[in-house]
Parts: structure tokens; sequence; C-alpha cells
């Protein structure tokens, strides 16, 4: 079994040798082209829409049952798969931000002053359009201070070998995360800011949604 593995592996490699200057045209083209930025786009978009779906339903579980949280927040911690999780999570967002910026600045000047004719486009996606820096800087600030109040004092605490958080004045586990959820939002500027950057975080999602359907023609 292993011989045969070993063997499809290196006809796959020969194969990929022997098309290579195809290849590279392809994946220039998927790189360069505004199509190829689009399905670029859409990948890393999707990708995205599934680790918040993933993340929605470990904060359910915190409501549910807080001991079940921390379990969750153990058993990720900096393991391995976790470690890889967020490489990948931070790739995915990384390339989602830069094409997202050459997108938005060739359409500009493609179209000039002219905007895009849409008919059945819902007017809440129209404002968001219109709206996508300010929500974009929104929605990192969010993420700023979700890294720096969670992921700083939890997993990087864990991968610099801290197994400890500072809140407040007390030191809790950097598995305990309903403390963490806790201590926070006993802050009404934190529930506050949550709240708007969620709102930014929908509006954002909404607008990525149908732009993909009108790309692909389906709202036409």
């Amino acid at each position: 079994m292993p011989q045969k593995i070993s063997t499809f592996v290196l006809s796959i490699f020969k194969l990929l040798i022997k098309n290579k200057h195809k290849i590279g045209k392809f994946m220039s083209n998927v790189f360069t082209s505004s199509i190829g930025k689009k399905l670029i786009m859409s990948i890393t978009g999707a990708f995205l829409v599934l680790f918040l779906l993933f993340h929605m339903s470990m904060n359910i579980v915190a409501i549910i049952s807080p001991q079940g949280y921390d379990a969750i927040c153990a058993f990720l911690g900096s393991n391995w798969y976790a470690l890889i999780g967020t490489l990948a999570l931070a790739g995915g967002f990384f390339l989602h931000i830069v094409f997202a910026l050459t997108l938005t600045l060739y359409n500009r000047k493609a179209r000039g002053n002219n905007g895009y004719a849409t008919s059945v486009t819902p007017k809440t996606v129209e404002w968001a359009s219109q709206n996508m820096f300010v929500l974009g800087l929104i929605v990192i600030l969010g993420l700023l201070l979700h890294f720096l109040q969670f992921w700083y004092k939890m997993q990087f605490a864990e991968i610099i070998g801290h197994h400890q958080s500072m809140l407040g004045e007390t030191m809790v586990s950097t598995t305990s995360g309903s403390a963490f959820i806790a201590y926070y939002f006993s802050n009404i500027i934190f529930v506050v800011s949550y709240l708007v950057w969620l709102t930014a975080l929908w509006f954002h999602i909404s607008h990525g949604f149908w732009s993909a359907l009108q790309t692909i023609g389906f709202n036409n």
C-alpha cells in the first residue's frame, strides 16, 4: 500500500513538471485577470464565512454551557491543528484584503464616475457597496480588538509558554474562554463595540454574497 501511494505521488509530480508552463500560465491568469481575482475573492470569502460559522457555533456553546466552551478552548489551545487553522485563516484573510483592494481600484479606474447598472440589488446591499471602505475599516478594527482581548491572551499566550493571563486584577487560565467572555462583556462599551462590529460584518458579507451572484449573472 505505501508503495502504491509513493508511485501515485511520483506520477502526479511528474505530470506537474511536464505541464509546468501551462500551469504557470494558468496561475498567472488567475492572479492577474479580473475573473481570476474575483475567483480568489469568492474562495477566500467562502472560507472566511465557514470560519465565522464555526466560531458562531463555539459561541453558542458558551451560552449553553460555559464548561463545554472551556473544554473546546482547551481542545484547541495552541495544539498543532489549531495553529495550522490559524495560519490558514490568516493567509486567507490576507489574500481577501489584498485582492479586495486591487479589484476595487481596478473597477473604479475602469468605470470612472459610472456605476454598475443593477436593478434587483437590495437597498441594504447597495448601501453597503457605497460604504465598503468604512465598513471594512470597522471590520478590521473589530478584529484587532478581538485579537487583543481573546487570541493574544489565550492562544498566543500558550504559544509563548504562558498558561495564565491577566483579566483586570485576576489571573485566569488561558483555556477559560467563558471567563474572558464574562469579563469583557460585562463592560457596556465593549458590548456596543462588538454589536457595531458584527453589524458591519453582516453588511460586508451580504454585499459579498450579492456581488458574487451578480458576477455569475444569477440576478440579471
